[in-house]
């Protein structure tokens, strides 16, 4: 059985969209603005054990097809060998057709490890040993895994308790791979359970030396922090939510939620998105008055299996799209901060496609002449970065906004692997493109559409994100 994802051609299907890629965007670093590595990892040149933990472990997309396969879950997180594991998912490969892991897990064993056979039941310990055997040696340690994808930078997702000191230690060791923080503030307004919030604003307080009894003083913190870390390098936040919402002024007072919450009493749901609105109004402010970019993924409904939830935690492979309404609540969001002039850069991710549209026009109400791609409507996300919600979000970008002007794709990934996504991404790209110049919708300009390509692959992200080491402040 040959193996299309080993052809130069694979998923370029005109000779325009195989010169689009192969002269103005195979070539071209990676900025990954947003993944979930672990800075530890990075920072220690970690190498690993064998392919069952750099490829495996942790990683839900795969989890969720092993466990519709039928694969009982000590293959999967349980007390398996790695070996076993790995086998389990060599027999599970073939059964994924059609399904974008596929195409990843093949793109992956080609790029980083040159295997040119299709993963099976049958060959999987055989690979399996032959890619053990090269994760031994020096140059498949994580910095020298990122540099083979010609990683020029990643930025990881931090909350605002971490000390940073993985993110120091890199930076002074001079690397090629620039690692920088992402403010992820989620816990700082998690208030669902008071026995779980207070202990983690008694971590807060300390990490910035405050003591937080009032909700000021909770915004002291988290101001203290925003400080530390743009010394870190940091220039972005990014944000997990269902939806964005929006009140009134004066509907509630957030001092009195805050003594409610230290008394340990449970905020109503309205409380609670009020607590968590006031908060990020705040906090977006202050996020402006740096210069940081700001992103919202919106719309994933989190921890849907309570029974392996108290079994295996959460992000094991049990979230889904939700249904949540989006529009009037993000639109007023977004104006009350623009309204006095207070809005970053702002990167907006949907997780339901029906609501493409409505993320793609609502870009455009709130660009204001002041940067190019002020605010962006974000690429194909977790169950959308596959290759016909990849296709659907540039075509509705394409339709309601500028193309042109997309700062392009990111890994949001936890694996040391998922980095040829940013090739599969540039080839659906360069199709996408190459398709509209052989159906004579678009003219066969080489130089300007290379540009365009290049442009969405790297020189967008380059130049929208203020990525640069000499941001960093050493002690």
């Amino acid at each position: 059985m040959t193996n299309p994802i080993l052809s130069p051609n694979f998923l370029l299907q005109s000779d325009f969209a195989r010169k689009l890629y192969d002269e103005y965007a195979a070539h071209l670093p990676i900025i990954d603005y947003h993944n979930h590595l672990p800075p530890a990892d990075i920072c220690s040149n970690k190498s690993f054990d064998n392919l069952t933990h750099i490829w495996l472990a942790g990683d839900h997309y795969k989890w969720r097809a092993m466990r519709t396969l039928g694969i009982s879950e000590e293959y999967i997180t349980g007390s398996a060998s790695d070996e076993q594991k790995f086998t389990k998912w060599g027999k599970t490969v073939p059964y994924t057709m059609r399904n974008p892991l596929f195409h990843w897990t093949h793109l992956e064993l080609k790029n980083y490890f040159g295997i040119q056979a299709l993963l099976t039941e049958a060959n999987a310990k055989e690979i399996y040993q032959h890619c053990n055997t090269m994760l031994a040696m020096p140059e498949f340690t994580t910095v020298g895994l990122l540099s083979r994808m010609k990683v020029e930078t990643v930025c990881t997702t931090d909350d605002p308790v971490d000390n940073l000191s993985n993110h120091l230690a890199f930076s002074k060791q001079g690397k090629a791979v620039g690692m920088y923080p992402a403010f992820r503030p989620d816990k700082a307004y998690a208030t669902e359970e008071p026995e779980n919030y207070l202990p983690y604003l008694e971590r807060l307080g300390e990490a910035a030396g405050v003591a937080i009894h009032s909700f000021d003083t909770l915004m002291e913190a988290l101001s203290s922090r925003i400080d530390f870390f743009h010394e870190h390098g940091c220039r972005l936040s990014d944000h997990g939510l269902e939806r964005l919402v929006w009140f009134a002024k004066g509907s509630h007072d957030p001092e009195k939620l805050f003594r409610k919450i230290q008394n340990e009493q449970k905020l109503t749901p309205d409380e609670s998105d009020y607590f968590r609105y006031h908060i990020l109004v705040e906090l977006c402010k202050m996020y402006h008055k740096k210069g940081w970019v700001q992103q919202f993924h919106l719309g994933a409904l989190r921890n849907t299996n309570s029974r392996a939830f108290r079994n295996l935690g959460p992000d094991t492979g049990f979230d889904s799209i939700g249904d949540f309404d989006q529009a009037l609540g993000l639109s007023k969001f977004l104006n009350e901060l623009d309204s006095t002039d207070q809005l970053s850069k702002t990167i907006l991710y949907n997780l339901n496609p029906r609501d493409n549209e409505v993320f793609a026009t609502m870009t455009g109400n709130f660009n204001d002449g002041s940067v190019k791609g002020k605010i962006q409507y974000g690429s194909g996300w977790w169950y959308l970065d596959q290759k016909d919600s990849m296709e659907n979000q540039m075509n509705v970008l394409s339709n309601m906004g500028l193309l042109s002007c997309f700062v392009g794709m990111l890994t949001d990934s936890r694996s040391f692997l998922s980095f040829p996504r940013h090739e599969y991404f540039r080839r659906i790209l360069c199709n996408l493109i190459g398709k509209d110049v052989a159906d004579g919708l678009l003219p066969w300009d080489e130089k300007w559409l290379g540009q365009m390509v290049s442009d969405i692959c790297y020189y967008n992200a380059k130049n929208y994100f203020d990525f640069d080491p000499k941001n960093i402040k050493f002690a």
